[in-house]
C-alpha cells in the first residue's frame, strides 16, 4: 500500500511526494557543504596559523551567527513562507563556503565565517519548516529520513575532501569545486519545495495558547540537555576531528576527512534503522544504551595511536549518538498533543546551546592540555546523556478541566499522535 493515506487522491500524493524528495535535497546540500567546509578546519587552522585557543573561538563565532541567522529566517517566513528563504540559503551557504575557501587574510576568512553562519542558520531553520510541512502532509513522521539524508550528505561531503586532498587540490579549489554541486542540486531541488499555502497549518489561538500554558518546562529542559551534551560531542567531532587525526596522529589531509565521514556514516545507518530500533526497544534504552557506546567511542579516539583506530572510534560514536536528537525531537513531540510545535522550538534552542558550549568547551581543554583530553571531556559528558535518559518516557500533559461539551465527530490524529 502506498504510505500516504489511502484517502488522499494521486495528485496530491504525486505532489507530496515531489516535495519530500525536494526537502531531502535540501537537507543533503546543507550536510554536504557543512561537511566539505569541517573537513578544511585543519588546512585552514595550518593556512591562518591558529593555536587552538584562537580556532576555537573562530568556530565559536559560527553558530553564534547561525542562531542570529536561524531567528532571521523565522521573520522572513512569516511573510514570505520557508520555500523562498531556503531556495536562497542554499545556494547561499555554497557562495559562502567558496569565499571561505579562498579567504587570504584573517579579516577576510572573519567575514566569510560569518557568512557562512548567517546562511547556515537560514538553512537549518527553514529546511526543518519544511520538513515539518511534508511531516504533516504525510500524517506520521518522516523527519528521522531527512536527517538520514543530511548524514548521507555529510557523508559525500567529507569524502570529496578526502579524495580532492589526495589529488593536491588548494583548499579553495575543494570547496568551490563542494560548492558547484551543492548550487546545483539546490537549485533543482527548489521548484518543488512545499509553498507557503501548502505548508501552513491554521491553529487558533485559542488552542496555541492553551498548549503553551499546559506544556511543561521539567521534561522540555531535561530532554533538552541531554540534546545539548549531544551536540557538545558532535561539535568535537565535527570541529575537531580532522584536527586531531592530522595534528597529533601526524596524518594528511586527505586520511583526515575519514573521521567525519566514518562517523557521519554510522549516524545514517543508525538513523536509517532508528524507527525498527525504537519499536523494538523503548526510547528511554535507545538513548541510555546511546549514550554509553557514544562515551566508549569518545574515550577510544581520546586512547588511539592511530589514524585508523581513531577513525574506528569516531564511528562508534556516530553509532551511539545518532538517534539522541530524533529522540529529543519525537519526546517534546509527545508533551504537545495539539501539534503546535512549541514544545520542539523549546528543545531545538539546546541545539544551538551545545554547539556554542562545544566549540569554546573542546578548545579550551585541547589548549590546556590536549587534544586528546578535549576528546575526554565529551565521553564524560556523555554519562550525562545516560542519567538523563528517563526523561525521554514523556506522554501528553493533562488537560486542564473543562466544562462537558457535546460530542464532535474524531479528527485525524497529528504526526505526533500517530508515532
Amino acid at each position: 500500500m502506498d504510505e500516504l493515506s489511502a484517502s488522499v487522491s494521486p495528485e496530491a500524493a504525486a505532489r507530496d511526494r515531489r516535495a519530500r524528495i525536494a526537502v531531502a535535497g535540501a537537507y543533503f546540500v546543507q550536510g554536504f557543504c557543512f561537511a566539505g567546509l569541517l573537513t578544511q578546519v585543519a588546512s585552514l587552522q595550518k593556512r591562518f596559523g591558529f593555536d587552538d585557543t584562537q580556532l576555537s573561538l573562530v568556530l565559536l563565532a559560527v553558530p553564534v551567527v547561525a542562531g542570529v541567522g536561524s531567528v532571521v529566517a523565522g521573520l522572513l517566513t512569516t511573510r514570505f513562507g520557508s520555500s523562498p528563504v531556503l531556495r536562497a540559503g542554499g545556494p547561499g551557504v555554497a557562495l559562502a563556503i567558496t569565499v571561505t575557501g579562498f579567504a587570504a587574510e584573517r579579516w577576510q576568512l572573519y567575514l566569510a565565517l560569518a557568512f557562512v553562519g548567517l546562511m547556515l542558520g537560514l538553512v537549518d531553520a527553514t529546511m526543518n519548516m519544511q520538513g515539518v510541512g511534508v511531516e504533516r502532509r504525510y500524517g506520521r513522521p518522516v523527519l528521522n529520513s531527512f536527517h538520514a539524508v543530511w548524514s548521507a550528505g555529510a557523508i559525500l561531503g567529507a569524502l570529496a575532501t578526502s579524495g580532492t586532498a589526495h589529488l593536491g587540490w588548494s583548499i579553495g579549489a575543494s570547496l568551490a569545486t563542494v560548492a558547484v554541486v551543492g548550487a546545483i542540486l539546490a537549485l533543482i531541488a527548489g521548484p518543488g519545495q512545499l509553498r507557503k499555502a501548502e505548508e501552513a497549518q491554521e491553529i487558533p489561538a485559542a488552542t496555541v495558547a492553551a498548549a503553551e500554558a499546559t506544556i511543561p518546562w521539567r521534561p522540555i529542559i531535561l530532554i533538552g540537555i541531554a540534546m545539548m551534551l549531544m551536540f557538545i560531542a558532535d561539535s568535537a567531532v565535527s570541529n575537531w576531528s580532522s584536527v586531531f587525526i592530522e595534528k597529533a596522529l601526524h596524518a594528511s589531509t586527505a586520511v583526515a576527512a575519514l573521521g567525519l565521514a566514518a562517523y557521519q556514516a554510522t549516524m545514517l545507518v543508525g538513523r536509517t534503522a532508528g524507527d525498527r530500533i525504537v519499536s523494538r526497544f523503548s526510547p528511554t534504552m535507545v538513548v541510555s544504551v546511546g549514550g554509553v557506546v557514544g562515551g566508549l567511542g569518545l574515550i577510544l579516539v581520546a586512547a588511539s595511536t592511530t589514524p585508523a583506530l581513531s577513525i574506528a572510534g569516531f564511528a562508534v560514536v556516530g553509532l551511539g549518538l545518532s538517534l539522541v536528537v530524533p529522540q529529543s525531537f519525537s519526546a517534546a513531540g509527545r508533551l504537545d498533543p495539539a501539534g503546535t510545535g512549541i514544545a520542539i522550538a523549546r528543545v531545538n534552542l539546546f541545539n544551538y546551546v551545545g554547539f556554542v558550549v562545544g566549540a569554546g568547551l573542546i578548545g579550551a581543554v585541547a589548549e590546556s592540555l590536549s587534544l586528546r583530553w578535549a576528546f575526554v571531556v565529551p565521553a564524560l559528558l556523555a554519562a550525562g546523556i545516560v542519567v538523563l535518559s528517563p526523561s525521554f518516557r514523556t506522554h501528553a500533559p493533562e488537560p486542564a478541566a473543562t466544562p462537558a461539551t457535546p460530542a464532535t465527530p474524531a479528527t485525524p490524529a497529528t504526526p505526533e499522535a500517530a508515532s
